[in-house]
């Protein structure tokens, strides 16, 4: 059975953003919000361009702005891009940004490469920083939400993972920093952290077996619906699934220390050995 979305919040919005929607928890993100509201315009910045499939219970194909997250250039373009789309299509309504798209690294640090480590932080915490700051404007004029997505290890120190954590760390507690500086504006802010979930996302971040670890995750679209209902709730940061949600209010009461000595005992069995 499909999960459920809030549909009355999606009637309300008139477009939304995602980044990252060619695949997994952005795919998901366009797919349902597209069920909850078929005249929604869609606007995706990414690599590849979205699945074919995405779009058939619209009324409006998905546009795609061909974007790499890691180039600040491409970030500009595609954002005046998108807010020329959104004035010529979709010129009333609120706006969703959903700041979905992200990297990782497994491995000792550096490993897998320092040039990986760099890319987490450019396009985990600099894309989205410089996104937001130029859709902003936007979102003040018409009101809006932002979705950020962080993770479920943003509550704890993570070895063998040390700037992939440690960025989705950044995006929880900018999350509600920003969501409280913007209260009573129009927009609001909720950090979603999921965490492990059935996508590709293992693939390439030099995990061992990436295809066990994924298999052992939530559907991303009940991870989506859940974000969605929480947006439409009020609320502020979102930890699907129960599991998770213990372990990130169980990581609050530790002593760093003690949360990544935790931390390393669970990560070292996503690593590969030392060579």
């Amino acid at each position: 059975m499909p999960p459920t979305v809030p549909k009355e919040l999606l009637q309300t919005i008139s477009a939304a953003v995602v980044t990252g929607g060619s695949s997994g928890l952005g795919k998901s993100f366009i797919r349902l919000l597209q069920t909850g509201n078929p005249a929604m315009l869609v606007c995706n910045l990414s690599r590849r361009e979205p699945c074919a499939d995405l779009g058939e219970n619209s009324a409006r194909p998905v546009r795609h702005f061909p974007c790499d997250l890691a180039r600040p250039e491409r970030i500009a373009a595609a954002a005046g891009e998108v807010l020329a789309a959104l004035a010529a299509e979709a010129p009333a309504g609120r706006v969703l940004l959903v700041n979905n798209g992200g990297v990782g690294g497994f491995g000792s640090f550096p490993a897998p490469s320092a040039g990986r480590q760099l890319e987490i932080v450019d396009v985990n915490v600099r894309a989205v920083v410089d996104l937001t700051a130029r859709l902003l404007p936007c979102l003040r004029r018409r009101g809006g939400a932002i979705i950020n997505v962080a993770s479920v290890v943003a509550y704890l120190p993570t070895p063998f993972c040390a700037t992939y954590g440690a960025s989705k760390a950044f995006l929880l507690n900018w999350s509600h920093a920003l969501g409280e500086e913007l209260r009573g504006s129009g927009v609001r802010v909720l950090a979603l952290s999921p965490g492990t979930t059935r996508t590709g996302f293992f693939e390439g971040t030099g995990a061992t077996r990436p295809e066990a670890i994924a298999v052992q995750g939530m559907a991303p679209d009940d991870v989506v619906a859940g974000a969605l209902r929480a947006l439409a709730a009020g609320r502020a940061s979102f930890v699907p699934g129960i599991g998770n949600r213990l372990a990130a209010a169980a990581a609050a009461w530790l002593p760093r220390s003690a949360a990544a000595r935790l931390a390393r005992g669970a990560m070292e069995r996503r690593v590969p050995p030392p060579s």
